[in-house]
């Protein structure tokens, strides 16, 4: 690898005391990082960044080793961020809407039924909305990297009944994460949102600690929730994505070249997870279908007409502040 000096790396080092750095005799320092995700390691945001993982190790000659640990591993969804913010964990993959019990304006991409399509939500998270969300996690002690990746839009599917109409949505039991927005939108639908960890909805639904939950189609695959699942409604309610996030001393501590490195790689990944989550979904609603789950479409101005009556859109126009949402709304049009 070129221009990654021993003299960078050891200065790097001693700014970090928190995780593993080698450094003995002529050898140059190296870095051993975590890398944490909530997801099955067959997923696309898995395969993707363990791809980038290994160029990385050899574009800098093993002087940054990351270890990818999927699957919730090292634990939920809010202990995990917690140990980002600690330096235990120094890369980690997040919804923006669980960001959002951190970084309130994180959640933004995923108010209800406001991008159209997923060439509106890249446009909107890769140019100045997803800029200003950056500029809300830098804020709040962490370093987010330039390239949101795909969680696409997400499905609601049940056990006891069809989707088909907001009505079908009042007093249902449905899993959501643990995310203010989500619990006001199904609150707003006249469910009845119960905050459940990930690791923990195939079994929540199987006891019927729930009867519904609310995923991208990938997911649900990858996670067999088919398997516990009845029916599929095609709601496309909210677009999700995942935040690369890393602990900013474990990152600035880093030599630049490598820095480099890693932002080039993990933007990389980011592209291709984004193709591979595309053509994964594409072909998903025929093997689901294999699987046993009933597929519906649905009306998205119905369900957006509903929310609009509620004060949804009033009540997060204020929270998310005026510049916020005129900043969406330059994407999608007015939300109301």
């Amino acid at each position: 690898m070129k221009n990654i000096s021993r003299r960078g790396l050891l200065a790097g080092a001693s700014a970090l005391p928190l995780v593993a750095i080698n450094a003995t005799g002529a050898r140059a320092a190296s870095f051993h990082y975590k890398f944490a995700t909530n997801l099955p390691p067959e997923h696309p945001l898995n395969t993707s960044n363990a791809a980038a993982i290994a160029r990385i190790k050899a574009a800098t000659d093993g002087a940054l080793d990351i270890m990818l640990y999927p699957n919730s591993q090292l634990g939920t969804d809010p202990a995990m961020l917690n140990q980002v913010r600690s330096g235990a964990i120094q890369f980690f993959t997040l919804s923006p809407l669980i960001l959002s019990t951190l970084v309130p304006t994180a959640a933004i991409n995923g108010v209800g039924f406001a991008f159209a399509n997923e060439a509106q939500a890249f446009k909107a998270m890769d140019g100045k909305l997803g800029a200003l969300v950056r500029g809300e996690i830098e804020k709040a002690g962490l370093f987010a990297f330039d390239k949101i990746y795909d969680n696409g839009f997400r499905q609601i599917t049940t056990s006891t009944h069809p989707i088909k109409t907001p009505d079908d949505l009042h007093n249902l039991r449905i899993r959501v994460p643990p995310a203010a927005l989500w619990t006001s939108m199904f609150t707003d639908f006249g469910s009845a949102p119960t905050t459940v960890s990930f690791n923990e909805v195939y079994t929540g639904l199987q006891t019927h600690l729930v009867d519904a939950q609310e995923n991208p189609l990938a997911i649900i695959s990858t996670a067999k929730l088919y398997e516990v699942q009845k029916y599929c409604s095609m709601t496309n309610h909210m677009w999700d994505g995942f935040w690369l996030l890393a602990n900013p001393a474990a990152f600035n501590a880093l030599p630049a070249d490598i820095q480099t490195i890693a932002k080039r790689e993990f933007a990389r990944a980011a592209l291709e997870q984004r193709v591979a989550v595309a053509k994964l979904t594409s072909g998903l609603e025929t093997s689901l279908k294999g699987n046993g789950l009933i597929f519906n479409n649905t009306t998205p101005a119905a369900f957006r007409a509903k929310l609009a009556s509620s004060g949804f859109y009033t009540t997060w126009k204020a929270k998310f502040g005026d510049a916020a949402w005129s900043t969406l709304e330059g994407y999608t049009g007015t939300l109301a």
